[in-house]
């Protein structure tokens, strides 16, 4: 049965902005703490309004006040056939925000209509946004379908990543029913920097092919836009794979997520080797992950993550205290 929760139509609207911005823009924000405000390169947040089932967090700065960190709560606990949800994220020049969530999302089996979700995000000159979300669930028979559009400004960079489980392979779940769809566009100054459509149906020739995922029930996608990245940065992000495939294989993760963990006989067809790939974009990069284990392919993500930070931003990555 499908679940019958009413739908939800939440909202999010989130606005980041440099404190000399923030002062011509004549806004401060009732999250901020004032004792933040001294200098003019602090990133505060300036604006936000949340609807039901959708919350922020007031904001933190464990690396310092140019970093701007928000977490997102979804406070329903999953999403069921009908809900919509409308995300909108801006960061102003020069300001740096990293948001990502407190949890990962669940998406219920539906008995027809599918759980949508819009993300929006403008990131004006100068300035850089990390969309760094938890993994997203989707138990047999979910529809969900995701669109979302980056908007850049010159000098802007943004980093973004995507990881998806189909079933809940630790009771045993396949994705034999449903659908996943998803749709990334970044634009800067009306030309498209990349677009990425996906589309997986459940039961279908692409869960199994070896062209396609392969029995594989994770896949992820990581993505750096605003600048040309070097073929060796490229090299590093893939070499930077091997050790965490060492490391799984030797059993070294702590499997912090349940659904990393199953009963499953020991072959190639149900524990299938995971696969990894990296390409130069004309402005940045893109990763991809297919496998068995978030955790597997979230270690990898942030060591690409931390690459790419101390290459381009010239400062380390800071993993978000929610994720320990």
């Amino acid at each position: 049965m499908g679940s019958t929760e009413k739908p939800w139509e939440g909202t999010l609207e989130l606005e980041f902005a440099t404190q000399a911005s923030a002062s011509k823009l004549g806004e401060v924000s009732s999250l901020q703490d004032p004792r933040l405000l001294s200098t003019s390169c602090q990133t505060q947040v300036i604006h936000s309004h949340t609807t039901a089932p959708l919350k922020i967090q007031r904001p933190f700065y464990p690396e310092g006040r140019q970093v701007c960190h928000s977490v997102m709560l979804h406070t329903a606990g999953g999403m069921v056939g009908g809900d919509r949800l409308q995300q909108s994220l801006k960061t102003h020049p020069n300001a740096h925000a990293l948001v990502t969530t407190a949890a990962a999302n669940k998406v219920y089996r539906s008995n027809g209509p599918s759980v949508y979700q819009s993300i929006s995000m403008h990131i004006d000159a100068g300035a850089c946004l990390e969309w760094l979300p938890q993994e997203l669930i989707l138990f047999d028979g979910a529809r969900y379908e995701q669109h979302l559009k980056v908007e850049l400004g010159e000098g802007a960079h943004w980093f973004g990543w995507d990881i998806t489980r189909l079933g809940r392979t630790a009771r045993g779940e396949t994705f034999n029913q449903g659908q996943w769809r998803s749709h990334l566009e970044i634009w800067r100054e009306g030309y498209p920097l990349l677009i990425d459509p996906q589309h997986i149906e459940g039961g279908s020739e692409m869960m199994t092919s070896a062209h396609g995922l392969a029995h594989c029930p994770v896949i992820g996608t990581f993505v750096m836009i605003g600048q040309a990245v070097d073929c060796h940065v490229v090299e590093q992000a893939r070499q930077s794979w091997t050790p965490i495939l060492q490391s799984h294989a030797h059993g070294i993760f702590h499997r912090a997520n349940p659904e990393d963990n199953d009963n499953e006989d020991n072959n190639e067809r149900k524990h299938p080797t995971p696969m990894t790939g990296v390409s130069q974009l004309q402005s940045g990069m893109i990763c991809r992950y297919r496998g068995r284990s978030t955790i597997q392919a979230r270690r990898w993500f942030i060591a690409v993550w931390d690459c790419l930070r101390k290459t381009y931003l010239s400062r380390p990555s800071c993993l978000p205290r929610v994720w320990c």
